[in-house]
């Protein structure tokens, strides 16, 4: 099978043979770690973007209720 290299986009054979896959390179590698540890590159967090469900409260508050009296106390 062959992919397309995420950084430059050049052909990469998806085999032992290739041993950066699915870069092309030690470079491409590097230069996709950086992304990340930069933060350039993330994940969406989809998460902040919505707003709780009835069902997300009703099963906070049905694991809060779960709790013996003196949970919240210090």
């Amino acid at each position: 099978m062959i992919v397309k290299c995420p950084i430059c986009s050049a052909p990469v054979t998806w085999s032992q043979q290739s041993p950066f896959r699915p870069f092309c390179s030690k470079k491409c590698q590097l230069i996709d770690l950086g992304e990340w540890a930069s933060e350039e590159r993330s994940i969406a967090d989809k998460s902040q973007n919505q707003t709780p469900s009835q069902l997300d409260i009703e099963e906070i508050e049905a694991m809060l209720s779960e709790q013996p009296d003196d949970f919240f106390k210090p």
